[in-house]
């Protein structure tokens, strides 16, 4: 695209904002003719502050949105009137639709029972000439590295509140999540049409239940079943909702009766803005009047910054209130140029670097999400800097691999664009390329990742298997696709049992993994039960002088290894160390790998419950060999046997996987909860106020919180909610030591 047509584009976007509302002002930006524009214009070396205003203009119109909410609140409702009034989709069709066809976004079954969002990533839809990418945020904050992934790629998200049930207790677990990821937000209060709507209980309850410095920045005209429109109090304009779809909005003046109403809240929005920022607190206190525009870019200043939210109103299922809110999301949420985003340079020990966000800069990209399309896996990337194009070669720093992007395309829910390159702020989706969730891919300048490459340690396995001889194949085939997706996901074989072992961050991590093979790949798994991954160390020295010799005609064996063995210290960056003091020819270089290798298996497992052993060291001091007998075999049975001889002696113990958990419960359950905690074996290390709420520091033994989270929400009513994370391996007490061996002992019997 040569510049005059690119400045002709803007220019004539520019004048179809001047029609606000109009449902389908919509910008194609075609991936092809932006390409051919960065490519025009990176040949032409142009001056640099000539080429600037091209591409902030095209970041300008961007905007990575999340929409979250309490149950039944009208999130997808509201997603489903987004997708048509942007021309998505064409026809509306409800949640619980008894057409039978049901909502655009709920897909899957699973997805319709357990209520969280599993399949699509992203879709965009584009309004007033601005492209908006929605992505889907996972409800679990509690167990898996995705959902940081995906909170990281939004920009900006929608909290929607229902005028009815008000603040409920997911609204309060969605904002803090929002909160704990710096994302600047808009509060929506659906359902004003219901019996019993009050809009302005729940502005009071935001306020003091979530903290939020608010306002509203719209008054319903009427409730209920005379709820007709809305008064907007930046531009002071009643807007009504016309037509089948409510797709024809009117402007007109504001009803006489509501005048003092929208006085007294236009009022109020500007003292609250004024609060958190300095240019319109000047204007306000010199009693200036205050024009939309001024108002509008307050508004926008305090709202980037996260000092203010705007709460926006309407009804989604009645089709009212929801243009507005889509002019909301362009007004006052962030661009991807305004927002902090951090990456970690790999070269300097993960040191903290902020990225720009431009396209002139260096390529760096996330995977936050992949997808088994039909054509192999789509790999959904959000592009933090610089530019990525179709054919190019990428290096994914995770694995160091250098890949060529075979194919670049667009999504669209289900369909696809293709294009030939995408630059910083989009969200775009590559196939073939093999990597796992969470890489970041550069082009080869720099070695950034966007979240840290420490995965913590799994906490808990399960041993699972197929029903069916017939389905191995799938049943390999999942397990390999999902410990892709997450890398905190782990799987493994047992080489006693012969079961594979699933591992990874708690129950309800591993349920939805058990529940997708049944339902994705069509397995039945059989589940045996949830096992704590235990660890055996030694805590005192222990010598051994241990002579294996075996004369069974022809070529005999003989081995004899003498040392010690010790624990390591307090901290050290190994779990096992083997050491060779032996001076002289007493065992011949060559057999000193095959005794390595039979004191590492032995170590494998402990003799206490069969866990393996960790925090040891062995030293080799002296032994004996036969000319004739001698053998790597016979050395590494020598030492095997030696280890488990001497074991014993080092007065050996149990450690158990000790958790970080965090609750967050109010305030009235405190007793209950910490009384809980105690019956735990849970040492409390912090306990603090935050509101209306107490947050407890715990550390408890893993062992001990089978089932917590039912425990949890009856004695909190349901509106407690707990993170746990792995802390440390440390000794267990000498009657659950006594009580894991019996039992390891009755399960070898049984056996």
């Amino acid at each position: 695209m040569a510049r005059s047509s690119a400045t002709r584009l803007l220019s004539s976007l520019r004048g179809s904002e001047s029609n606000r509302f109009r449902p389908l002002a919509v910008l194609v930006l075609n991936g092809a003719e932006l390409g051919s524009g960065w490519r025009a214009m990176s040949t032409a070396a142009r001056a640099n502050e000539e080429k600037e205003p091209w591409w902030k203009e095209a970041m300008d119109r961007v905007r990575n949105i999340g929409i979250s909410a309490h149950i039944d609140s009208g999130k997808t409702t509201l997603t489903e009137r987004v997708l048509f009034y942007t021309g998505r989709i064409h026809e509306i069709h409800e949640v619980r639709g008894r057409d039978g066809v049901g909502a655009k976004m709920d897909s899957m079954d699973l997805e319709r029972e357990k209520g969280i969002t599993i399949q699509s990533a992203a879709t965009y839809c584009t309004w007033n000439g601005y492209q908006i990418n929605i992505i889907d945020t996972p409800g679990h904050v509690d167990f898996t590295i995705e959902v940081e992934r995906a909170l990281r790629v939004l920009d900006g998200a929608i909290l929607v509140l229902c005028s009815v049930g008000g603040v409920q207790s997911q609204s309060i677990t969605v904002d803090r999540q929002m909160r704990r990821y710096e994302v600047p937000r808009l509060a929506f209060i659906n359902k004003l049409d219901r019996m019993g709507a009050d809009p302005w209980k729940v502005l009071n309850q935001a306020r003091s239940k979530l903290r939020h410095h608010s306002a509203a920045v719209q008054v319903p005209i009427g409730l209920e079943e005379e709820f007709q429109g809305l008064v907007d109090l930046v531009e002071m304009k009643a807007y009504y909702f016309h037509g089948a779809n409510g797709e024809k909005v009117t402007a007109a003046d504001i009803p006489q009766n509501l005048e003092a109403l929208v006085t007294e809240k236009r009022r109020e929005l500007i003292e609250v803005v004024s609060e958190v920022d300095d240019q319109l607190a000047e204007a306000f206190l010199n009693d200036e009047p205050i024009s939309p525009v001024d108002l509008r870019m307050a508004i926008r200043r305090a709202t980037v910054t996260r000092k203010f939210v705007p709460v926006y109103m309407g009804s989604a299922f009645k089709n009212k209130g929801v243009q507005p809110l889509l002019d909301g999301v362009l007004n006052y949420l962030p661009c991807p140029t305004e927002v902090e985003n951090y990456a970690l340079d790999q070269n300097k020990s993960e040191e903290k670097i902020l990225l720009p966000g431009t396209p002139s800069g260096p390529l760096v990209a996330l995977a936050f999400k992949l997808e088994e399309g039909r054509f192999g896996q789509l790999t959904y990337l959000r592009i933090y800097e610089g530019v990525i194009r179709k054919g190019d070669f990428i290096i994914n720093v995770n694995t160091g691999k250098k890949i060529k992007v075979p194919r670049l395309v667009r999504m669209h829910s289900d369909e696809m664009e293709d294009i030939q390159e995408a630059h910083a702020g989009q969200i775009v989706a590559v196939f073939g390329v093999d990597c796992a969730s969470g890489d970041t891919f550069t082009d080869g300048s720099v070695r950034y990742t966007m979240t840290s490459m420490s995965v913590p340690e799994p906490v808990m396995s399960l041993a699972v298997s197929p029903v069916s001889k017939d389905s191995g194949g799938q049943f390999s085939k999942a397990l390999n696709r999902f410990q892709k997706e997450d890398p905190t996901f782990r799987v493994g074989l047992d080489v006693e049992s012969g079961q594979t072992i699933i591992s990874g961050m708690g129950e309800l991590h591993l349920d939805i993994y058990v529940e997708r093979i049944r339902r994705e790949y069509k397995v039945d798994a059989k589940v045996g039960k949830p096992r704590v991954n235990f660890r055996e160390t030694i805590t005192q020295r222990a010598e051994f002088d241990y002579l294996h010799k075996k004369q069974s005609g022809g070529q005999g064996q003989y081995g004899r290894v003498c040392g010690y063995i010790e624990p390591l210290p307090l901290g050290s960056s190994t779990k096992f160390e083997f050491d060779n003091h032996i001076i002289g020819q007493a065992i011949p270089s060559n057999f000193i790998p095959a005794i390595e290798k039979g004191f590492t298996e032995a170590s494998n497992s402990g003799s206490l419950i069969g866990h393996p052993v960790e925090n040891v060291r062995i030293v080799l001091t002296d032994g004996a060999s036969h000319a004739v007998d001698s053998s790597e075999l016979a050395f590494k049975l020598a030492a095997i046997y030696a280890f488990r001889k001497c074991y014993s002696a080092a007065n050996p113990v149990i450690l158990e996987p000790v958790m970080k958990v965090e609750l967050k419960v109010p305030t009235e359950f405190q007793g209950t909860v910490t009384g809980d905690i105690n019956k735990r074996k849970g040492i409390i290390v912090g306990n603090d106020q935050d509101g209306d709420d107490t947050v407890v520091v715990a550390h408890v033994p893993l062992n001990n919180m089978f089932g917590y989270s039912t425990a949890l929400r009856s004695m909190t009513q349901g509106k407690g909610e707990f993170t746990m994370e792995y802390m440390e391996h440390s000794p267990v007490s000498q009657d659950v030591q006594k009580q894991l061996i019996n039992a390891h002992g009755a399960n070898k019997a049984s056996e």
